[in-house]
């Protein structure tokens, strides 16, 4: 059974919410980050990528970059712009983007729960990004940036969560992306019942936080033994009906050189291939392939895979083993330097725009993995490929800090 664990937030009052909050440290890169935190001393940025504070061209490695976070995590705290609440409390956090709505709860799990499995993970880890996070989120002394973990949803969790946010909300703000933000802070007594609630629930999946939490067991194991609250580890959960996945998009380099009409030619003898002037394929088993500025649409032969295979059956799965390593000879996607993946909020016109200006040869628009997908590669003790979901919208950084 889960358990979900209160915490003391650090947090910023209302009034600096939005100068504080920021997008996750893993979707912007050491520039996008320097431009977005630019005159806004109260980014979270300066937090989760503290580099942005040091020369140019730095390690994002290098000892200095770890010790600036833990300095600016102390001035953001004696400044006021973060502030510790008094009391272990669990938090509400709800997102808008367009038509679509997601409210999850803010709490830690226990890293107990990560080890002995129920919380289920569907994805390997990075050893260099796994390294990275261990020593930053040790060096902090904190889990500065949330995990996402979703579940099947339970009613009576639906309700208890519903009737806190008929209250007035502790934070409300949108941001430059048009995603609004809310927050509840939970009271005692609710905090109690989603406590007692989540402990009728069985199974937490991983959505999006591989890394992050594969560093929290392994921070937890460096301080065993040591006092602290590094046995929990931060997470928002949310119920698996308001996930939102989209595609997770591949360009490919050919290193064959081989010309558009042979490519082509190559998709032939795999798939049924048709023109298209759709680039979104509406349908499990169907890509789009942008090639020689045409769009094209692939269909796969349902033979030519084990449908019954909860791994072989994914779109990711189909595209590595019928494109990506006999077409390319891509054997590892996350190490190959001729594959690179576009998340599926960017859209058709970021591969489009990839194979015209940055000299990628094809680009790939999949159809989405769904929600049921993940759950039950999960549940197998199975993995699916690198890069299979791109879920959205993302959490944002900075409404919420585990110290421990």
């Amino acid at each position: 059974m889960a358990k979900i664990v209160p915490f003391r937030a650090f947090r910023p009052p209302a009034s600096l919410v939005s100068r504080v909050a920021a997008p996750p440290y893993d979707v912007v890169t050491t520039q996008e980050a320097r431009h977005l935190a630019a005159g806004n001393p109260d980014s979270f940025l300066h937090i989760s990528r503290p580099e942005i504070d040091l020369p140019e061209g730095i390690d994002e490695h290098a000892d200095a970059v770890y010790a600036r976070g833990v300095e600016n995590f102390a001035g953001l705290v004696s400044r006021g712009t973060l502030q510790q609440d008094d009391e272990p409390r669990l938090y509400v956090y709800a997102q808008q983007m367009g038509s679509h709505r997601q409210t999850g709860l803010v709490c830690c799990a226990a890293v107990q729960d990560y080890v002995q499995d129920v919380i289920k993970k569907h994805e390997n880890t990075r050893p260099d990004k796994e390294d990275d996070r261990t020593r930053h989120i040790d060096t902090l002394g904190a889990h500065d940036e949330p995990v996402f973990l979703t579940y099947r949803a339970v009613p009576s969790i639906d309700e208890t969560i519903a009737r806190m946010t008929g209250a007035a909300p502790e934070y409300d703000f949108t941001t430059d992306d048009d995603i609004r933000h809310t927050l509840w802070v939970a009271s005692a007594s609710d905090t109690a019942e989603l406590v007692a609630q989540f402990a009728a629930v069985d199974t937490l999946f991983v959505a999006d936080g591989h890394h992050r939490s594969a560093a929290a067991a392994r921070v937890h194991a460096l301080r065993n033994g040591k006092p602290g609250e590094h046995d929990a580890f931060l997470v928002v959960l949310f119920p698996h009906d308001q996930m939102q996945i989209l595609a997770y998009n591949r360009v490919v380099r050919d290193t064959q050189r081989r010309s558009p009409d042979q490519l082509l030619a190559a998709l032939r003898e795999r798939f049924d291939v048709a023109d298209t002037h759709d680039p979104i394929p509406h349908r499990r088993g169907c890509f789009s392939a942008f090639v020689a500025d045409r769009w094209y649409r692939l269909t796969t032969d349902p033979e030519s895979f084990n449908q019954g295979d909860c791994v072989a059956s994914l779109d990711a799965s189909i595209c590595q083993d019928q494109i990506l390593a006999p077409l390319f000879g891509i054997q590892d996607p996350r190490t190959d330097k001729n594959v690179d993946f576009v998340g599926g909020i960017r859209g058709p016109g970021e591969l489009e725009r990839r194979v015209r200006d940055d000299g990628w040869d094809l680009a790939l628009h999949l159809f989405p993995t769904s929600i049921d997908q993940l759950m039950a590669v999960s549940e197998a003790g199975c993995l699916m490929p690198p890069k299979s979901t791109w879920f959205e919208p993302k959490l944002r950084s900075g409404l919420f800090l585990h110290s421990f």
